[in-house]
């Protein structure tokens, strides 16, 4: 510690008076001067190497927890306090979630369903119970709206559609992606808000058709669909909040890197172990699928039939 201490000041003061008044020896300091870094400071270096790795890896989101299981599975015995400590040192942060709130519009004419699901977001098994929802995407030429489908049980989007319409077009794409994807899914759960995309006639038929009970939240209650709310929160804090304005296509396209590249396959969750959905399924024996869309999917009309709002 002394030595450091005489390293620090003697562009300010004489190494002679310094160690004189540290009672130390000149020759003690240049020995130690001589020396190589000990094992912990260049174990500490290429751990930073590590470190910014996995930080720039996760776009820059992933906090101490995540990059420790980063640095584990890659053979590295480290502590979390260890972890945190080199992030302060190379200047890195991970993104923290801003507060969600809701704003659907469930004043229509459609019949609600009863909430089936009433906040078991906790699954045994995949195809047991999916959640979706719609955001708002603004950009440059103005909104676009994001429709996405979760397997509760894996956290994975297995169907999403993007367009500038709020409108049940929207969300019967997203539910033909999630039908492709998972083909042999029937007799799950699907949960949603009041609004009238949810609730429309098609919407519902389809469901039906594919075997799907439906739910949806109490009035004004967004926690009874949080799962969901915290994927558009979760996807705006680590992507959109730090791009600046871009065009629709420029929009569509981050939007599906990041879902298809990233949280699907890469993110760790921790409500999964610190695993992304992709490593949970497959730990799990769950594959993906294909299939042709669902028929009923395909003869739906283009537009609303109410214009309604969705969160």
């Amino acid at each position: 510690m002394r030595f450091r201490f005489i390293k620090a000041e003697k562009a300010h003061y004489p190494i002679r008076l310094l160690c004189r008044c540290l009672a130390v020896s000149r020759s003690g300091y240049y020995a130690w001067r001589g020396r190589a870094p000990s094992a912990r400071v260049q174990e500490d270096a290429r751990l930073r190497v590590e470190v910014a790795v996995s930080h720039s890896a996760s776009r820059r989101t992933y906090g101490s927890p995540r990059i420790l299981r980063d640095l584990r599975e890659d053979g590295h015995r480290v502590s979390r306090k260890r972890v945190a400590r080199l992030m302060r040192e190379l200047g890195l942060e991970g993104r923290r979630k801003r507060r969600f709130r809701a704003t659907t519009d469930s004043q229509h004419r459609f019949p609600v369903a009863p909430n089936v699901l009433m906040r078991d977001f906790e699954v045994d098994a995949p195809d047991t119970a999916w959640v979706t929802d719609i955001t708002y995407l603004a950009t440059l030429e103005g909104w676009l709206y994001l429709a996405v489908i979760l397997d509760l049980f894996s956290r994975r989007v297995v169907g999403y559609a993007m367009s500038e319409q709020i409108d049940r077009a929207l969300v019967l794409e997203a539910l033909g992606k999630a039908l492709k994807q998972r083909p042999g899914a029937r007799d799950l759960v699907h949960h949603s808000d009041r609004g009238s995309q949810y609730a429309s006639h098609d919407y519902r038929e389809a469901l039906d058709q594919a075997g799907i009970t439906c739910s949806m939240s109490r009035r004004g209650d967004c926690w009874d669909n949080a799962v969901a709310e915290s994927f558009f929160a979760t996807l705006k804090m680590e992507l959109l909040y730090e791009l600046p304005l871009q065009t629709r296509s420029e929009t569509r396209s981050a939007v599906a890197d990041y879902i298809e590249t990233f949280y699907n396959v890469r993110r760790r969750h921790s409500s999964l172990g610190y695993q992304s959905p992709v490593e949970f399924e497959l730990q799990h024996g769950v594959h993906g699928g294909s299939a042709p869309m669902h028929p009923v999917l395909m003869e739906k009309g283009k537009g609303p039939e109410s214009p309604g709002l969705a969160t």
